[in-house]
């Protein structure tokens, strides 16, 4: 029987006899004494195979990396001038008394303290992959992220309720993942994109406080930031305004960064409208640790003769606005290529720019080829405006706003972390007063931009039919450092604003019962006032362990084409499954075994 972990042992175990069980990390043979580094989820021990100990030193002449071991040995000093002070047990080690090989390994594809590995070779051997301390470290914090959740919300009132995995399909947002009803012929299930409709029908219920960590799937083309399933922390309350919910949560994220990792955040954190959001950082989710800003520019471009400028101020819907960089007129001309065919990304055509080498020369101190085109009155404007200095370079974005807002809220956030303009610390941030919907440009409708069950800000319900596009919603974000973690809204109880909602999103009546029919109808037996939250735990847990993929955080996680590297899936069925769930296949031998 195991008595102590391996990287759990010290000096207040000398002198006693100690079990361990674990892997090789590593084999030292130093001319008569072996060395066997032995490791497992706490870290690693130094164990000492004497010669002395014959039949010992020789299992341990066999010894491989990572084979599996059981270790009865005697806790000693380790001799002056060898401790380790990288690791907890690093001034003591084990004299080996008995050894047991309790299973052989196969030469590892790759060392466990080994960096740079290929990903492909990582998530085809993730059983492997995971015991890495570094991937150990990271699912034992997922796993503290969890239990503080837990706790929190247990503390609070909330209970704990699953919903169902099989599910019907409402086409609302992403692409659903369907399965095939094999009892009920052309039928399907959905997996669920979230508990949105289960969770309002836990609130009618009469179940005032519900959570649930639970798994979400998307039928999506992936970014390097998404999977096809994904863990999300759902929350829900009844008879809760919109700033309650907003408290509360706060309190949780507080008590969840504390716990897990020691960092205390800001209390309270800030809050910012959508609209102010937009106008000084060309996102919803601003990163607060980049300090640079937008500056508005489309009123003074109405007339100028650059008619880049002038078409995009006088389109409806048009801007024109700068980003002031502080001492970028070192920047190169190749640096300035590069951040064009950046922004280009989004859309952008191009990227305008002014020099400002010495503000006190005037015109004679600025260096661009846009200068010619803008009246003098125009260019002291703009310095003005953007309270631009010496060294200074000021780029500029002319388009639609949807477009300058994509292009240089990503320029702010990539020059801001690139030219070391960027806090070191945690900025969390809520964005409130969200438009109802967007247009979509494409299928000419509105589109709700959360979804159709957010509720309008009071006094807004008659816009949602009058003028959809000025009308505000309840919903709330919550931003850390430029990652939008969570998001919810107060939700609409009373049908007939549902009702309206759904008029706006063109949405008939037949087609509201249904894909939402259940809800609706739950709606009329006393729907209480209710709002949520969710926030994405694999976010949350990559934010905390550095990470720049969630896949460092995930157990099991899928490739961005969504396939699964271990166990390849997804895989071909056979003819015999198909029949029995009522399928033929377009094009059998592509997925038929």
């Amino acid at each position: 029987m195991r008595t102590n972990y391996c990287g759990a042992i010290d000096k207040i175990y000398l002198d006693q006899e100690i079990t361990l069980y674990g892997w090789v990390h590593r084999r030292r043979d130093h001319g008569g004494v072996i060395f066997i580094d032995l490791r497992d989820r706490e870290g690693i021990v130094q164990i000492v195979c004497d010669p002395d100990h014959k039949e010992n030193f020789q299992i341990a002449e066999k010894i491989r990396t990572e084979y599996v071991l059981k270790i009865v040995g005697l806790v000693r000093h380790r001799p002056a001038g060898t401790t380790n002070s990288g690791i907890f047990s690093g001034e003591i080690e084990v004299l080996a008394r008995a050894i047991e090989i309790l299973n052989a390994s196969l030469t590892p594809p790759f060392q466990m303290d080994e960096e740079n590995l290929s990903e492909a070779i990582r998530l085809e051997y993730r059983y492997l992959d995971l015991r890495r301390p570094s991937m150990q470290q990271n699912i034992r914090l997922r796993h503290r992220v969890s239990m503080a959740i837990r706790t929190f919300l247990d503390q609070a009132g909330f209970i704990d309720v699953e919903t169902p995995i099989l599910t019907k399909s409402t086409p609302e947002g992403a692409r659903d993942y369907l399965v095939p009803s094999r009892v009920h012929d052309g039928h399907f299930f959905a997996l669920p994109q979230s508990p949105q409709l289960f969770k309002q029908l836990l609130m009618v219920s009469g179940f005032d406080r519900y959570y649930q960590i639970t798994r979400c799937f998307r039928d999506e083309d992936l970014r390097a930031d998404r999977q096809p399933e994904f863990t999300q922390v759902d929350i829900e309350t009844s008879f809760l305004s919109e700033d309650e919910i907003m408290d509360l949560m706060e309190k949780m994220i507080r008590h969840l960064f504390q716990n897990a990792i020691d960092i205390d955040l800001p209390n309270p954190f800030p809050r910012m409208t959508f609209a102010e959001a937009m106008h000084k950082y060309g996102s919803d989710k601003p990163d607060l640790r980049v300090p640079l800003v937008l500056t508005e520019l489309t009123d003074l471009m109405q007339e100028v003769t650059f008619q880049v400028f002038r078409d995009a101020a006088q389109k409806s819907g048009g801007r024109v606005a700068a980003l002031r960089i502080p001492q970028g007129g070192e920047l190169s001309r190749k640096e300035i290529d590069d951040y064009t065919q950046f922004v280009a990304i989004y859309g952008a055509k191009g990227l305008a720019y002014i020099k400002v080498n010495d503000r006190n020369k005037g015109l004679e101190g600025l260096q661009s080829p846009i200068l010619k085109f803008l009246p003098e009155t125009v260019i002291q404007a703009i310095l003005e405006r953007t309270q631009a200095q010496s060294g200074d370079l000021i780029f500029f974005g002319a388009d639609k706003a949807k477009t300058v807002n994509d292009a240089l809220g990503a320029l702010r956030v990539k020059i801001g972390h690139e030219r070391g303009l960027a806090e070191k610390n945690w900025k969390p941030l809520w964005v409130i007063d969200f438009p109802m919907f967007e247009w979509d440009e494409e299928e000419k409708r509105w589109k709700a931009l959360h979804h159709p069950f957010t509720s309008p800000i009071e006094g807004h319900e008659n816009l949602l039919t009058t003028d959809p596009e000025k009308a505000l919603s309840r919903a709330y974000d919550m931003v850390l450092n430029g990652v939008e973690i969570g998001g919810g809204s107060v939700r609409i109880h009373r049908q007939e604003v549902q009702a309206k909602v759904f008029h706006a999103l063109g949405i008939t009546e037949h087609e509201a019962q249904e894909k939402f029919g259940f809800l609706l109808n739950a709606l009329q037996y006393g729907a209480p006032p209710h709002g949520g939250i969710a926030f994405g735990l694999d976010r949350i847990v990559a934010m905390m362990t550095g990470t720049d993929s969630i896949r460092d955080v995930i157990a099991f996680p899928k490739t961005q084409r969504a396939q699964c590297m271990l166990t390849q899936a997804p895989n071909s069925v056979t003819e015999k499954q198909l029949r029995e769930l009522h399928i033929r296949l377009r094009n059998p031998s592509a997925s038929i075994s």
